[in-house]
């Protein structure tokens, strides 16, 4: 029609630059819009909205080269935008182009909000042939993948105030943030497979029954009176923890993890380090190989439509991670004991004749003996936890929650869910091992003694003790969030805390006065991180907002707390 040209031209013409949705969530632009002219008015402002920002300089095809303003984009409000064709849509930074060429023969994508959800069709026809190919002819790392390749010291240093979907902002003050980025710079695995650190956990109060620092039945008097009917109760094996990310394939490590090589996953410490060391760093591989092969007999990867596992594991024995601790500090402790009753023994024999130094040493000497006892029940309690290790099949894996999968973060899943998966993913055998449990209720008092014996008669034969938590994965309380887990340690393994002595009337009286605030308090900031970072990797944010707080459990661990506790 004539006259349409130049009303469409004056139309647009006459249009704002940008539109700020959702009480600023959402920001919609030609070309892009950065953080400090979103809502703002200018020429500068217009130019950037309309064309973008260019480097000055030409490519092949006599176009200009784009600044990919998007990587360095911070901000809180999400950017759509286009003016570039882009081969699929996909996040980078808050930002996502949706120009997928429907011009060029691509397609026409569009962007539902809020439900983030990308909705194409394919174009009738080619109607322009474009002056650079934009169709990928291979799959390529996402855009995100490539700016997640450096990390930025600025989103994980300093004083932060971090915000999580199940409690309140929680602080990680200057000093602690630096002391977790020594730890991560030096030791860490790649960061990319850094998706999750797991929290410390509290023991329960402290028990007044003779000869006991901690019992059940305390753990059990907790979650009663925060209103909880119902726990599981799980045997806390004596081993090294372990964040456990295997992949269905290699090829997962590089399509959704960045990575740049194929891989089976990655095992790490609660620290975020290497579980095995260097000379056994072939182990990794074969013991998630077996992962692998496990949830492929239990059909893990169809069912939860997943195609890698996070999963939190104790690797046994101990002293497959913990061999020179057990040289170094406990076995010295028992030698040391040994040794100062010998030498006594020697003093009373060259004694004998003078009966006052008969009188006085065959008292320390008696006491020494004493002590004998309490030191043979200190080396015992170690060596329950040391076998000889030669190979991966030598190892036993406990899994005991199922953490994330690409589905989604199985938090709303309840403990039952997760016994019934691991209990499937361990009757593949070999190295992986079930936990056992009980379920108890907490105003059943039958129960609760029949819980009490069973851990009485476990910790006997060498556990370590059990862990009660709530039949909810997640449950709050009228003060917030409750603690996700309590440990019960045995009488036997609490000597390797406290030392041989700790069950004398004396020492128990001291250490009835521990408190236990502190550790609490970390505890639920801790596991309160761990789940924003698996939810925020699940949901396809940038590394970074994943590593906030990753950086921020491991900055808590540098807060003064007892580290027996």
């Amino acid at each position: 029609q004539p006259g349409f040209s130049q009303a469409a031209a004056d139309f647009m013409d006459s249009l704002v630059s940008h539109y700020v949705l959702d009480a600023g969530r959402l920001v919609i632009a030609h070309a892009g819009m950065k953080e400090e002219m979103q809502g703002r008015g200018s020429g500068k402002v217009r130019e950037f909205a309309l064309y973008g920002e260019t480097t000055g300089e030409t490519d092949e095809f006599g176009l200009p080269v784009r600044y990919n303003w998007a990587q360095d984009y911070r901000g809180d409000a999400a950017v759509v935008y286009g003016h570039t064709p882009v081969p699929e849509p996909e996040w980078l930074n808050n930002t996502i182009n949706i120009d997928t060429g429907c011009v060029f023969g691509g397609k026409l994508t569009a962007l539902r909000w809020p439900e983030k959800e990308l909705v194409s069709v394919s174009a009738k026809e080619t109607y322009a042939q474009p002056a650079k190919p934009f169709q990928a002819e291979e799959q390529a790392p996402s855009g995100q993948q490539v700016a997640d390749d450096l990390l930025d010291l600025s989103d994980v240093s300093g004083k932060r105030i971090l915000t999580t979907r199940t409690t309140h902002s929680i602080t990680i003050r200057e000093e602690n943030a630096a002391a977790a980025l020594e730890v991560m710079s030096r030791f860490a695995v790649d960061p990319r497979w850094l998706v999750y650190l797991p929290p410390t956990m509290s023991p329960c109060e402290t028990s007044n029954r003779d000869g006991y620092l901690e019992r059940p039945e305390e753990a059990f008097a907790y979650y009663r009176n925060a209103g909880i009917d119902r726990v599981v109760c799980q045997e806390k094996h004596m081993g090294s923890r372990a964040i456990v990310v295997v992949t269905r394939d290699d090829e997962v490590a590089r399509k959704r993890f960045g990575l740049p090589e194929p891989g089976p996953g990655s095992i790490y410490t609660r620290t975020g380090r290497p579980f095995f060391n260097a000379s056994k760093s072939s182990w990794q591989d074969e013991l998630l190989q077996l992962v692998r092969e496990a949830a492929d007999e239990a059909k893990l990867w169809e069912e939860l439509e997943t195609d890698w596992l996070c999963l939190d594991a104790e690797i046994m024995p101990w002293s497959a991670k913990a061999g020179d601790l057990i040289r170094q500090q406990y076995a010295a402790v028992g030698a040391a004991g040994r040794a100062a009753l010998e030498d006594y023994s020697r003093l009373l024999d060259q004694a004998n004749g003078r009966p006052e130094l008969v009188d006085s040493l065959s008292e320390v000497v008696a006491e020494q003996a004493n002590r004998q006892t309490d030191l043979a029940g200190y080396t015992n309690a170690y060596q329950r936890y040391c076998w000889k290790v030669e190979s991966v099949r030598d190892l036993k894996m406990a899994p005991f929650h199922v953490l994330a999968g690409e589905r989604g973060v199985y938090m709303e899943r309840d403990h039952g869910w997760h016994l019934d998966i691991l209990d499937r993913l361990c009757a593949a055998g070999g190295v992986l091992t079930p936990t056992p449990r009980l379920i108890v209720g907490t105003t059943d008092e039958k129960a609760q003694a029949d819980a009490a014996i069973w851990w009485e008669e476990r910790t006997a034969a060498g556990s370590e003790g059990m862990v009660v938590k709530p039949w909810e994965f997640i449950k709050k309380g009228r003060r917030g969030l409750l603690q996700p887990a309590i440990k019960v340690r045995g009488q036997e393994y609490l000597r390797i805390i406290y030392g041989p002595e700790y069950t004398e009337t004396k020492n128990l009286e001291r250490l009835r006065q521990r408190g236990l605030g502190a550790k609490r308090s970390l505890a639920v900031r801790e596991f309160a991180l761990g789940m924003e970072a698996l939810e925020r990797f699940v949901r396809h944010e940038p590394l970074r907002r994943t590593h906030e707080c990753v950086f921020g459990v491991l900055a808590l661990e540098s807060e003064p707390v007892d580290p027996r506790l």
